[in-house]
């Protein structure tokens, strides 16, 4: 299989301080602000977001494909909910809303489907299982 790499730079304290995430073609800028209250930029749960819905609506293609359907649409919402807990902050829920256009498919098998692909697809499963081995390497400059 592959890797994939992202960025993040971080420069400053949590609230005054600035930073840049990127990734292959994407490069945006990300705040205190940005995260936590409503300013310019990204955040690391929207980015979270977009790729649970983008793995999420894929992996369900590839179910209703398996079953001899071919979707003409699949357009998912992914909303990452920051929350707290005794440790800080934490992602608390993510909901999905998929709306699907597909031919034939009835919605019994539209139903387990779409469910089968929520416990399957690789992001569901590394949120809900800790499947990552999360490896680090850290120095100091």
């Amino acid at each position: 299989m592959s890797t994939r790499k992202a960025k993040a730079i971080w420069k400053g304290t949590l609230k005054e301080g600035e930073g840049s995430m990127s990734f292959n073609n994407y490069s945006g800028p990300f705040s205190f602000m940005s995260r936590f209250e409503e300013g310019k930029g990204t955040n690391p749960e929207e980015l979270i977001g977009a790729a649970h819905a983008g793995c999420y609506s894929m992996f369900l293609s590839a179910l209703i494909s398996n079953e001899g359907f071919s979707s003409q649409k699949i357009e998912t919402t992914a909303s990452v909910t920051l929350g707290n807990d005794d440790k800080g902050p934490i992602i608390s829920k993510i909901l999905l809303e998929c709306s699907v256009s597909c031919k034939g498919l009835d919605s019994k098998k539209f139903n387990e489907l779409a469910q089968a692909a929520k416990e399957g697809c690789p992001v569901s499963r590394l949120y809900s299982g800790g499947t990552a081995d999360i490896v680090l390497n850290a120095s100091l400059e």
